[in-house]
Order: C-alpha cells, then sequence, then structure tokens
C-alpha cells in the first residue's frame, strides 16, 4: 500500500476530528450563552424595581418601547456584520454589552440611568440575535449534520426555558434581600457569556469574501424579502406566528388575573409551567416534525396558535389551561422549526443577515399589532381581543400558507 495513503488518511481523519472538536466547542459554548441570557433573575420584581426607584408605569412602558426600537434599528445591520466580521465576533460584543447593562442598573437609580442600561441590553440583544443561529447551523454543516438542526435548536431553546424558570423562582429570594440584589447577581450571570463567545470557534467554508456596504446590505435584505419566493414566504410566515406568540406572552399575565382571577403567586407558577411546557416541545421538535412532515406542521402550528385566541376569547371553562398549555408547546415546536426552514434556504455567507431580516419582520409586525390589540381590549375587553387578534391570525396566516405550498419541501432558492 502506498505510503502517500497513509498521508492522505491521516489527514482527512484529523480534519474530520477538527469538525468534530468545532461543533462540541460550540454547541457548550451557546447553551451557556443561552443560559447567560435567559437566567432573568430580574423579572419577577422589574416592574417593583422600577417603582421603587420612582418610576411609573408610563416610564416602564416606555422603557420597554426604547429597548424595542433599539433591537429593531440594529437587527439587520447586527446580523450584517455577524456575516462580514464573523458570528463569534458579534456574539463576543453581544456579550460584553450585555454584562454592561445590567452593571449599569445595578449602580443607577433613575430614569436616564435605565434608559442607558436598556439602549445597552437592546444593543447586545441585536449583536446575539441570528448569529447564534447562524453559528449553530454552520457548526452543523461543517459535519455534513445539518439535518439535525431542529434537534440542536430546540435542546438550546430549552435550556433557556428552563433556566428562565429556575431564575423566577430564585429571583424572588434574592428580591427578598433588596429588589437591586437580583440586579448585581444579573451581571455575574451574564459576564458567564463572555468566555463563553471567547470559546467559540468559527466554522470555515470555501466562499467568497464579502465585501462589507451598504449596498450589499440592502441586496442581502433585498433579496431576503423579495428576490426569493420561497425565501420571503418562509420569512412572513415565521413572522406571523411570532407576532402572535409575541403577543400572547404580554397579554397572558392580564387574562389571567383579569379573567380568571389569578393571584401574583399563581401567575407566576403559571409562567414557570409555560416556561417549562416550551422547553419540552423544543427538544422533541424535530421527531414531531419528521413524523408529521412539513405542509402538516405549519398548518397544525397556524391552527393551535390562532384557534388558542379564540377559544380564550369564547370560553373561561377550566377547559381553557388545556388551551394555553397546547399554545406553548406548539410554541416551541414553531421556533427551531421555522429557523430551519430559513437557514435550508441561506448561504453560510448571508445566514445571520437573513435570520435577522426574519427577527426584523417580526417586531415590526408586532410593533403595530401588539399596541392596537392593547388599545382594542382597553376599549372593549380582553376576550373580545383575543377573538379579533385569532382571526387575524388566522387568516393573515392562511393566505401566506396558500402561496407557501407550492413551495413546502424545497431546499433550494426559488
Amino acid at each position: 500500500m502506498p505510503i502517500s495513503y497513509f498521508f492522505i488518511s491521516s489527514k482527512h481523519s484529523i480534519f474530520a476530528t477538527s469538525k468534530m472538536q468545532t461543533f462540541k466547542r460550540n454547541i457548550i459554548a451557546l447553551y451557556l450563552i443561552k443560559i447567560a441570557k435567559w437566567f432573568m433573575l430580574y423579572m419577577p420584581v422589574i416592574v417593583l424595581f422600577y417603582q421603587d426607584n420612582g418610576l411609573d408605569l408610563r416610564d416602564v412602558l416606555t422603557l420597554q418601547a426604547i429597548y424595542s426600537v433599539a433591537v429593531i434599528v440594529l437587527e439587520i445591520p447586527s446580523g450584517y456584520l455577524a456575516d462580514v466580521w464573523g458570528r463569534k465576533n458579534t456574539i463576543i460584543l453581544g456579550a460584553v454589552l450585555g454584562t454592561a447593562g445590567f452593571a449599569v442598573y445595578s449602580f443607577t437609580y433613575g430614569f436616564y440611568g435605565f434608559l442607558i442600561a436598556e439602549l445597552t441590553l437592546g444593543t447586545a440583544q441585536s449583536f446575539i440575535s441570528g448569529s447564534d443561529s447562524a453559528l449553530l447551523y454552520d457548526s452543523l454543516k461543517l459535519e455534513g449534520r445539518e439535518s439535525e438542526y431542529v434537534k440542536y435548536e430546540g435542546r438550546v431553546l430549552a435550556t433557556g426555558n428552563f433556566a428562565e424558570t429556575l431564575a423566577a423562582i430564585a429571583g424572588g429570594f434574592l428580591a427578598e434581600i433588596s429588589l437591586r440584589t437580583p440586579f448585581y447577581w444579573q451581571t455575574a450571570i451574564a459576564f458567564v457569556a463572555v468566555p463563553a463567545a471567547l470559546f467559540l470557534s468559527e466554522p470555515k467554508f470555501d466562499t467568497v469574501k464579502i465585501k462589507a456596504g451598504f449596498k450589499h446590505i440592502l441586496s442581502v435584505v433585498k433579496f431576503s424579502l423579495f428576490g426569493s419566493k420561497n425565501l420571503s414566504l418562509n420569512i412572513l410566515f415565521s413572522a406571523v406566528i411570532g407576532c402572535a406568540t409575541l403577543t400572547m406572552a404580554w397579554f397572558l399575565q392580564a387574562y389571567l388575573a383579569d379573567i380568571q382571577g389569578f393571584s401574583e403567586y399563581q401567575i407566576g407558577i403559571a409562567w414557570s409551567v409555560v416556561n417549562v411546557t416550551v422547553g419540552i416541545a423544543t427538544i422533541f421538535a424535530y421527531k414531531i416534525e419528521s413524523f408529521l412532515g412539513s405542509k402538516t406542521t405549519l398548518l397544525m402550528i397556524l391552527i393551535v396558535i390562532s384557534g388558542s385566541y379564540v377559544l380564550m376569547g369564547l370560553t373561561e371553562m377550566t377547559i381553557i389551561f388545556v388551551v394555553i398549555w397546547l399554545f406553548y408547546f406548539v410554541r416551541g415546536i414553531a421556533t427551531p422549526v421555522l429557523k430551519d426552514y430559513i437557514n435550508r434556504l441561506c448561504e453560510p455567507g448571508i445566514r445571520a443577515t437573513v435570520l435577522s431580516v426574519r427577527n426584523f419582520v417580526i417586531r415590526i409586525l408586532f410593533s403595530a399589532f401588539g399596541p392596537f390589540m392593547g388599545w382594542f381590549a382597553d376599549l372593549y375587553s380582553i376576550k373580545y381581543a383575543f377573538l379579533l387578534s385569532g382571526s387575524i391570525i388566522f387568516f393573515g396566516g392562511f393566505i401566506v400558507f396558500l402561496f407557501y405550498l407550492p413551495f413546502i419541501n424545497k431546499k433550494q432558492i426559488t
């Protein structure tokens, strides 16, 4: 046997091992980053913290609006930066800014200090959003395992949901010391993402180097939304479902308190239950999608998400808790599956940008739909708002689904 065979064989073996190590490094780091982001100790007492520092509810809503605007404005540019500068670099930057944002919260005492904190956190969120999913997909693609993306994305998301559940309990205990104590600990937890991000390894592909520029970012956005019918319909359907789940997140607490008569403690328990539900669903999302097939999975997601709104508007019976549980279970399936459908249609060089376009469209839809539904609920009732929301979500999503039907199961850009 020629000696060259051994050199070639060894080279291939080393290369395969290197790719495997890249994936193992990245999946561990992404788990840690997700925990650092979602272990939100401050969430159970955030409004109390604001009020304790002299803010009223209008100030609170203003801060959250500014946070959303910061994320919207930076969503696509940060995704593009991840493609041209590197996903690892943008995640590192996001992790550093996330730590800084909570540090500002820890040592400031009024609206303008908190404003700086929210702008910093919004910027941090935009740099990590999209970059993490793109890096995970490319890590799998490097090994020829991109078909397993839904499984691993589901596990990463589940880790975040379980972390959020535990944080809700721990945060309440820390708040017994002081309302500021959760933020001290949150700063330390956020910092965990920094060494984790440094631990990441950037997957390398033989692709043409992108020349950074405003014209190119516009061309990627144009391509995502108008250049490929398959991709644009994927993004639009994903945006309809994403908007629906965001709206539910903001309405659920009010619904449980006003319609079901839940106390704050009971709402906290319910919030923990739905987070665990989402986490469990994301773990099994790939198996459910594989069993049902793409077409049935998409239709099931649309019917359950929109139908849950309608049922919550029609009845207050005990069965409604099953409906809420089912809504969040399907939400756990939808997130990794819909991201996977978009990832399949992207080249590595533009993947983070396209995922950021998806997040951008979701937030734009929500910024119009959410406040309108809030106004409608104040004018009439939460139940009527749920009925209207479910109708709009179903008919809007179904129209997109009908246009999307010819492209379902196609993995190529068309």
